[in-house]
């Protein structure tokens, strides 16, 4: 154990050493406010690539998805489908926000959005939406940090001492180096994050014994289940029906994921690529020529297979591994007996992390035959960590400096003044953050669909913005304010604060980022339809989005046919459509009757990632909604770039 010990503690202080170093470089580099909060928008397109798709799938993807996945089973695997949804929002804005941020000389969406309505209000639920979203899911790493190292120190290390170090070692990069430092820490840590998934799929691939042992321990799962759909099949391998009314303090039958809670949960993740993060990322990228590959390639087809794949093996292949006391007992001809031993025989949900606990404990069973890969496998564990965790800090203490502090408080400030603020305010952010992971007690996954959740609501923001001029300063601004009440209230614990019982978390087992979206667009386009605002300066933005990224008329013809193939796949890949998939290709009470050698379920999730990558090509390759436009945008000149954003701030009210 020793020995375990110290490849991780080696190890780990190389991967820390490494961040330091870009710090430092960045910091040299950091010369202006453009350097510091957007790279000098000279993000080449291979860094974009790996940074975009390192924030994107955080480390409750690599932790606690499949811990999730051993609980719940395909029904809550079939989730992994939002590698495709997450990268769909930025097919959708990101082109067109970069377009506007080279034309306009924009650093944050904040400014991007008050000069687009002329409005400060709407600046600041920028800055409350980025804290909102930053700080619950930079807690949610925090915490998952903890309970890895104590895990793999054999508690040698608390939680509580994990989360400062990795407090500590984000503030020290983060802060010195800014954007450009997060942006070239992350291609490492990307590719860390990728290598671990696979290395663990394959790990508990090997224990578990190969393809027709895993197969058979499914089915044998699923026979001893207590827990069944209202169609009678096991809830590890059905989606328990396409919605439920759930009373409050009531589960729902056969499982909570059903086909609403799936649709609605991947909706939730798309506001992952629109909060405001997102949009500096599009402002620091040099060209867009990264944004359709990171989107349709990297994400959907690359994350979508490791996901689609490895998930399934990592989560129900926990209870093949011995995790499962009950089914170990009654089925103990399945458990590899090396594992019985290695893990001592202990029960996963009987652990202080429960299902966060399992993919920890399995980079543990590599502790008496390789003890340099715990300690390879602990680096790519934090390298997820710390990849979304570096660009939330480094994004919302950017917002909170140029679109709060300097819009009200010090408008003179000179660059030197606002990155030194920026940098107080990485660490303000920490620690808030880290008060918020010492009293999160629900699974991380879920954590992080609260903050996501809050991210969804900038998507009417961003349509005004990008496509639709109808909807109005005062429109956009109620729908959001709406929105932020709606998720709130719809998290269950709010209505409890409130004093509020007539429902619980998520109810109808819709997620809340699916209300707050509804009532968000209800709302902004109701008061849109009373309101009116400059037209001028919204003809402005899209007369410049028409001539330089509109599409041949052979392709507008297309346009409905393109919403049409995403409406379907949404309902038949991820929505109550979904539930055919629990029988079209076998019965799950009957393993002989599963004519691709796997569970029905499994067989649609994978056709579905096919269809959906097949979508995504389809949207940012043949509808250009993330290629390069035909000509460059005009470049800006300096006085475009530092007077700008302060224009549309002396004239936002």
């Amino acid at each position: 154990m020793e020995s375990k010990i110290a490849w991780v503690f080696l190890l780990l202080m190389l991967n820390w050493a490494y961040c330091v170093f870009w710090g430092v470089r960045g910091a040299l580099q950091a010369r202006t406010i453009t350097d510091y909060f957007i790279a000098g928008r000279a993000l080449p397109a291979w860094v974009f690539i790996f940074a975009a798709t390192a924030t994107s799938f955080s480390g409750g993807t690599f932790v606690g998805h499949p811990g999730l996945a051993y609980t719940n089973g395909f029904q809550y695997a079939h989730v992994s489908l939002f590698a495709i949804t997450i990268p769909l929002t930025g097919v959708l804005f990101l082109k067109r926000q970069w377009m506007l941020g080279q034309r306009f000389g924009f650093i944050t969406p904040g400014e991007m959005l008050a000069y687009y309505f002329k409005s400060d209000l709407i600046r600041v639920l920028v800055v409350i939406v980025a804290l909102f979203f930053s700080i619950p899911y930079l807690g949610l790493q925090l915490r998952a940090t903890g309970f890895l190292l104590e895990v793999l120190t054999d508690g040698l290390l608390g939680v509580e001492f994990g989360m400062w170090v990795l407090a500590l070692v984000l503030m020290s990069y983060v802060a010195t180096g800014g954007l450009r430092t997060v942006a070239y820490v992350d291609v490492m840590q990307g590719a860390l994050k990728i290598l671990g998934i696979i290395l663990l799929g394959v790990i508990a691939f090997s224990f578990i014994g190969g393809w027709e042992r895993l197969v058979g321990c499914i089915a044998a799962l699923a026979q001893t289940d207590g827990i069944r759909t209202p169609a009678g099949y096991s809830h590890y391998l059905a989606i328990p029906g396409p919605i439920q009314l759930v009373p409050e303090g009531a589960r729902a039958q056969g499982g909570a994921w059903t086909g609403s809670m799936i649709l609605t949960f991947v909706v939730a993740t798309m506001g992952i690529m629109a909060a405001p993060a997102f949009s500096m990322w599009a402002f620091a990228s040099s060209s867009v020529r990264g944004f359709a590959s990171q989107q349709v390639w990297i994400s959907a087809f690359g994350v979508g297979l490791i996901l689609v794949l490895f998930t399934p093996i990592q989560g129900l292949g926990g209870h093949c591994l011995g995790a499962d006391q009950a089914f170990l007992k009654a089925h103990p001809e399945l458990i590899n007996p090396i594992i019985i031993e290695r893990l001592g025989g202990q029960d996963l949900m009987a652990t202080p992390a429960r299902q966060e606990s399992l993919v920890p404990q399995l980079i543990n069973v590599m502790s008496h035959r390789a003890p340099w890969l715990v300690g390879l496998l602990a680096v790519c564990a934090l390298a997820a960590m710390e990849s979304t965790a570096s660009c939330y800090m480094a994004t919302a203490g950017a917002i909170l400096t140029r679109d709060l502090l300097k819009r009200f408080i010090m408008p003179t400030a000179d660059d030197r003044t606002q990155i030194f603020t920026a940098r107080m305010m990485v660490v303000v952010i920490v620690l808030l953050a880290l008060m918020v992971a010492s009293i999160a007690t629900d699974a991380l996954v879920l954590l992080a669909g609260l903050a996501i959740s809050y991210g969804l609501q900038m998507w009417p923001a961003l349509i005004a913005v990008c496509y639709w001029p109808f909807l109005t300063r005062q429109g956009v601004t109620c729908g959001l304010v709406a929105g932020l009440i709606a998720v709130t209230l719809a998290e269950g614990f709010a209505g409890k604060w409130l004093g509020i019982t007539a429902w619980g978390r998520w109810p109808l087992t819709i997620h809340s980022a699916a209300w707050g979206i509804l009532c968000n667009v209800a709302i902004a386009t109701v008061v849109s339809l009373f309101t009116k605002d400059d037209a001028q300066r919204k003809r402005e933005f899209h007369d410049f989005l028409r001539q330089e990224a509109s599409l041949s008329r052979r392709k507008r013809r297309l346009v409905p046919w393109a919403w049409g193939l995403v409406v379907l796949w949404f309902i038949f890949a991820v929505g109550p459509g979904a539930v055919i998939g629990n029988w079209i290709f076998g019965d799950p009470n009957t393993a002989a009757s599963w004519w691709l050698g796997i569970p029905s379920i499994w067989a649609w999730q994978i056709a579905g990632w096919v269809l959906g990558v097949g979508m995504m090509w389809f949207l940012a390759y043949h509808m250009e909604l993330a290629t390069p436009p035909g000509e460059a945008a005009p470049s800006r000149t300096k006085s475009t770039e530092r007077s700008g954003p302060a224009r549309t701030t002396e004239e936002g009210h």
